[in-house]
């Protein structure tokens, strides 16, 4: 197994319409989505930030992307793309890897 280490596995999904690649999250990845999630409670600017932050390390290109560029796309699009993610990595509602 020590060779699988390190190795990503990805999938496409759409977002806006378009095809985007996101890879499944890291175990360390995943602690810190649970720890960031632990201080959101009702802040929506949190929440926000948390979506970003799951996108971010889950989506091809997202990384570069500024919160400025992040804020201007619609917030269900978001919310579907961090939900795919997280269903992708075994997480969230219906979680299956697949």
């Amino acid at each position: 197994m020590k060779h699988l280490v390190g190795k990503v596995m990805s999938k496409k999904t759409k977002f806006m319409g378009e095809d985007v690649t996101m890879k499944k999250l890291s175990v360390s990845q995943v602690m810190e989505i649970q720890e960031k999630s632990k201080t959101v409670g009702e802040d929506e600017n949190a929440s926000i930030q948390l979506l970003q932050y799951v996108i971010a390390c889950a989506v091809e290109g997202a990384e570069d992307l500024s919160t400025e560029d992040f804020s201007a796309f619609p917030v269900d699009e978001l919310s579907r793309l961090s939900n795919d993610v997280l269903t992708f990595s075994g997480l969230g509602n219906g979680a299956q890897g697949k």
